[in-house]
């Protein structure tokens, strides 16, 4: 059999011949003879490989076989080339990954990088183009060849990260005001669900058998992230949720050791107001007595128009402490962030290889994960929380909140705190630890840090209802088990709505002055809510109700400027007036009656999970069909997150992000662990693994992880070297 494998892929290459070198195909075949991917009875890929570079071989392999189109956009993207495929409406998206990703920069620190990463990267892109030229079928949209240096531009799990924070808008303001309005940017809508994640650990002496349990749940766009497992007899053994053309699972366990990423508002980004001189035709910024010159820099921007490939050249300028992203009162502002490639993909792939809790600490003091907080757990019972790891020494009598004097040497940072300098939990007495992207002086209860012991910039999060959801669901708890935890995780109850609907009760019960025939139709509704137990489920009316309720207050808010040392959600109980609220209520059972002919709807005719095609976004259909879901979205503490909401054409809501990713982990003497997937691995409609697990996951089942290569090699569909 293995002689004719072989012989139809020697027949495969001499068809494809002119696409690459003769080396470059000779070097693809030996390595893929290295790896072996198994697809287990869901489609998820098991990759073994003989080193760490062949399991990365294999990885991104297995990756573009279940998604290429993702892989490429997200390195397009990245790269700031998706203008390239979407035309000139993309260009200031681009420009913004450009300020920081310059091609010539990154090769330079790719030939500078370790030979160890070296060896990875060149294994991601062998991966890639093998794929490529074994699929001659795919046609990318913009890289018809990934080099090893791509993979520097795309270290962290976010797309972007903290890059992302500049706005794409003010950025064609500035350098562009003839720039047309219309483009590709992040338009953020009054129902887009919070990203984040929930991530939950629990110390042995909390569990039922005597060992720690790990809660992996990201909180994502649909389909952002696959389900992998790689292996390599270099030590390498991790299992988890990969981002797209990434060559490491960025949240996920090996067989000592589980991390898992919430998102961060740690203040790690400054803004800097800079004073602008013209001297002899050159433009100079203030710096305490002198004036030094602004850098300028050309940056190429392609783009398509019709059916050629145009260009645009942007003068971006530079400060020292970064480039200039728009104009404010008369000053230009630039804008500081962590600039750290090869450390950012150090930290990324190391940690997945970390066998205990001092090997992971080692990898956090790389100090690199500027936009993200770990909740971490092991096979020896320890139980860990960092607050980021990247956190610039600031001279704290200025407001980083805001804009700080970029003319003022006082306001540049002073390096970089320590982890010991850190806000970080190890082993808390209360045996659990929980971070749902809120402040991280409630993650282990009253065994939380304490405020005052850190600089005001280090942790500026607010408190949020999935933050208190958590702690109600852990506390006083010592019977965990996978399943216990499993529900503890999906627990029904919505918080928010606790808090905010006696508020309601007492805004309709003194309201007076209400026209008296709304104030009947509020009647029923507003006894239906009283008698609520705020939990959430597919029958629901209560439920619709509330949520619709809450959608139409968050609307009121669209205009209102509201402190940003306040939260929007404190602001519904304090800013908004009680005829709003009741307004809003009115609203709610109008839309309600006019989409679904009643108020009394069930949550779940309306919630619904819907997956027609593979593409990242798909055009929602009433008509089509669908899953009910009994989630809510996390903005009214949900933990069990759903973003839903109606697009053009829709009354129906349909959920794009939210849980996407779930995994509950015990370290015993062996690793057990379950999980779920939304929808399914593969992004082809015609695969068995499209929606297999769709389902199971609008009802919260989960699946039995296979980790272990007897039991992966009982449930395989299938066994192969990449390219057969």
């Amino acid at each position: 059999m293995k002689i004719f494998q072989n012989l139809g892929l020697l027949i495969l290459f001499l068809l494809l011949g002119a696409c690459s070198s003769d080396n470059e195909q000779v070097k693809w075949q030996k390595q893929a003879e290295q790896v072996t991917i198994i697809r287990d009875n869901w489609g998820i890929p098991h990759v073994y490989g003989k080193t760490d570079a062949d399991a990365v071989f294999g990885l991104i392999y297995a990756q573009c076989e279940d998604d290429f189109n993702r892989v490429e956009v997200n390195y397009a993207t990245a790269l700031g080339r998706m203008a390239e495929y979407e035309g000139e409406s993309a260009i200031y998206s681009d420009l913004r990954m450009k300020l920081y990703i310059d091609p010539i920069d990154l090769k330079k620190e790719y030939e500078n990088s370790p030979d160890w990463l070296k060896k990875l990267m060149h294994a991601f892109a062998d991966g890639a183009n093998y794929f490529l030229f074994t699929h001659p079928e795919i046609k990318p949209k913009v890289i018809t060849h990934f080099e090893p240096w791509m993979a520097l531009a795309f270290s962290e799990g976010s797309i972007g990260g903290d890059i992302e924070q500049i706005s794409v808008q003010d950025l064609a303001s500035f350098y562009d005001a003839d720039h047309p309005t219309e483009m590709a940017s992040v338009v953020r809508d009054e129902d887009e669900e919070p990203r984040g994640s929930n991530g939950f650990a629990i110390a042995p002496k909390n569990t039922e058998n005597g060992h720690a349990l790990f809660l992996i749940n990201p909180h994502t766009s649909f389909f952002f992230r696959p389900e992998v497992h790689v292996i390599s007899e270099e030590g390498l053994n991790a299992y988890g949720a990969v981002t797209w053309g990434q060559f490491f699972v960025y949240q996920g366990f090996n067989d000592r050791c589980g991390w898992m990423h919430t998102s961060s508002k740690a203040d790690v980004i400054d803004y800097y107001l800079e004073t602008i001189v013209e001297k002899e035709g050159r433009k100079y910024y203030k710096y305490g007595n002198d004036l030094k010159p602004l850098i300028e820099k050309e940056i190429t921007l392609k783009y398509k128009a019709g059916d050629e490939m145009l260009e645009k050249v942007v003068t971006a300028f530079y400060t020292h402490h970064g480039p200039i992203i728009r104009e404010e009162d008369g000053k230009w502002v630039s804008i500081r962030l962590m600039v750290e490639h090869v450390k950012a993909l150090e930290q990324s792939y190391l940690r997945t290889k970390a066998k205990s809790y001092a090997e992971f600490y080692k990898t956090m003091e790389l100090r690199t994960n500027s936009s993200n907080n770990t909740v971490y757990t092991d096979a020896d019972g320890n139980i860990a929380y960092f607050h980021g790891n990247f956190m610039p020494i600031r001279n704290q009598k200025f407001d980083w909140s805001g804009r700080v004097d970029g003319s003022d040497p006082e306001t540049d940072w002073k390096g970089l705190h320590t982890i010991e300098e850190m806000i970080h939990v190890l082993n808390p007495e209360n045996g659990w630890i929980q971070n749902c992207n809120s402040t991280p002086f409630t993650v282990a209860g009253k065994f939380s840090p304490n405020p005052a012991d850190f600089p005001a910039y280090m942790a500026p999060d607010f408190q949020n209802f999935r933050g208190i959801h958590a702690a109600m669901v852990l506390e006083d708890r010592k019977d965990f088990t996978i399943a216990k935890l499993r529900d503890a995780a999906y627990d029904s109850f919505l918080p928010a709505f606790a808090f905010y609907i006696p508020i309601l009760m007492e805004d309709y019960a003194k309201w007076n002055r209400y026209d008296p025939d709304i104030k009947k139709q509020l009647e029923e509704p507003i006894a239906v809510l009283k008698k609520w137990d705020c939990r959430f489920s597919v029958e629901s009316i209560e439920t619709s109700l509330a949520v619709y309720w809450g959608q139409e207050m968050l609307k009121m808010t669209r205009n209102v400027n509201i402190d940003p040392k306040q939260s929007v959600f404190d602001f519904l109980a304090e800013g908004l007036s009680s005829a709003n609220r009741i307004k809003a209520l009115h609203l709610a059972v109008e839309k309600l009656n006019t989409d679904f002919g009643t108020w009394k709807t069930a949550w779940g005719e309306i919630n619904r999970y819907q997956r027609v095609n593979g593409e990242i976004v798909q055009p929602f259909n009433d008509d089509l069909p669908s899953l009910p879901v009994g989630f809510a979205s996390s903005r009214w503490g949900s933990l069990a997150s759903f973003g839903s909401r109606t697009y053009p054409g829709t009354k129906r809501m349909y959920g794009t992000s939210g849980n996407s990713f779930v995994c509950i982990v015990e370290f015993g003497d062996k690793i057990t662990a379950k999980s779920s997937l939304a929808g399914g691995q593969s992004s082809d409609p015609q695969s068995p693994h499209f929606d297999d697990q769709a389902l199971m996951y609008t009802k919260g089942e989960f699946k039995d992880v296979l980790f272990y290569k007897d039991d992966i090699e009982n449930k395989a569909e299938r066994i192969y070297h990449p390219g057969k």
